[in-house]
């Protein structure tokens, strides 16, 4: 990811950067990368050295070979940590390590939940690249993944922040354990279905923001606050990421058009199609029941009628109303008003993923 043209004039791996102007998403995420990365790279330096090979090569430092490169996640948790600081009062410049070292743990725990992802879905690539796990083994794939959750919650050993990402890993978890009993049940409603990606996708956001806050000194109530506006900001970005899956651009998205549908995947707008009491709703439930593989014509006809039982608008005005709720919370939180602006521009990062 390239940075804004802007430079920082922020020295050393802890500290918090100054504000700028014109600050955009990819920007504060190019920034986070740069100022977690050094006290990262120190926490994979523990690891035994097969783990922390296989850690290198899926965080994009290393090739298979152990070659050096370049190639980052996008690091939005970590910004979005470094953001909420800042908003909650952290001074503009000045070491805090009890922030870099919140951002960093919310990192790992982002990388060790991909990790396993990866195993779990079958993907085969991640980045851009092929997956860890097809390069090093299943095995290996998993206790990497679980080497990086300890190391996150070795970092906020002792920390106050330390309930709030063990809190955040246990939802994780259940919102991923939902997400799974889906796939074989038939009557998924649409609360437990919000529910599961609140968890699923909200949950780790959520710990960036409040985990963020409260090591800048804010108060629980606050923090809760920024707590709130991620977790909202992770509905919205479920709910963009499902109806991409059925109508994005796959030069966008990365994948092949409707491979939601091909899949039979329960996502948020076939729920609310499926439980519409709607005919093409009905219509729609028989198709996902049936056994043989959907071709181009059944996927396109299925799209047509999670539009006519009113999927997608559902999941577009939910999307809004979430994004609603995000900002209403972040003003609750009684931000720095400098500093709104760079969680404004992460949300929009986050929530607008049509291009």
């Amino acid at each position: 990811m390239t940075s804004d043209p802007q430079t920082s004039t922020v020295n050393g791996s802890d500290a918090v950067a100054p504000f700028a102007p014109g600050r955009t998403g990819p920007w504060l995420c190019a920034e986070a990368q740069r100022m977690i990365g050094p006290s990262y790279r120190r926490a994979i330096g523990i690891l035994p050295a097969e783990l922390g090979r296989v850690a290198r090569y899926h965080a994009g430092w290393w090739d298979d070979e152990g070659r050096a490169r370049a190639r980052a996640g996008k690091a939005v948790r970590p910004a979005l940590v470094l953001a909420s600081a800042r908003a909650a009062g952290a001074d503009r410049g000045v070491p805090v390590p009890e922030v870099v070292e919140a951002a960093v743990a919310v990192e790992l725990a982002h990388d060790f939940t991909l990790l396993h992802d990866d195993v779990m879905d079958g993907d085969r690539t991640r980045r851009g690249h092929p997956a860890a796990w097809t390069v090093f083994g299943t095995s290996l794939g998993i206790l990497a993944g679980d080497a990086l959750l300890v190391l996150a919650l070795k970092v906020v050993d002792n920390r106050a922040g330390a309930p709030v990402l063990t809190q955040a890993l246990l939802e994780l978890c259940a919102g991923q354990a939902a997400d799974l009993a889906f796939e074989t049940r038939q009557d998924v409603g649409l609360p437990e279905c919000l529910a599961m990606a609140e968890a699923k996708t909200g949950a780790l956001l959520g710990a960036a923001c409040q985990l963020g806050a409260l090591a800048a000194g804010a108060e629980p109530a606050a923090a809760h606050c920024y707590r709130t506006f991620a977790r909202q900001l992770g509905v919205a970005f479920q709910l963009v990421d499902d109806l991409l899956g059925v109508w994005g651009d796959p030069i966008a998205t990365g994948k092949p058009a409707s491979s939601d549908l091909a899949s039979r995947k329960k996502s948020l707008p076939v729920v609310a199609a499926l439980t519409s009491g709607t005919a093409a709703g009905e219509r729609l439930a028989r198709m996902y029941q049936r056994e043989q593989d959907m071709d181009e014509h059944a996927i396109a006809h299925a799209a047509e009628l999670i539009k006519a039982a009113g999927g997608k608008t559902w999941a577009q005005q939910e999307a809004e109303r979430r994004i609603v709720a995000a900002l209403d919370a972040l003003t609750a939180a009684h931000p720095d008003p400098a500093a709104t602006t760079d969680l404004h521009a992460l949300a929009a990062l986050i929530t607008r993923r049509d291009r």
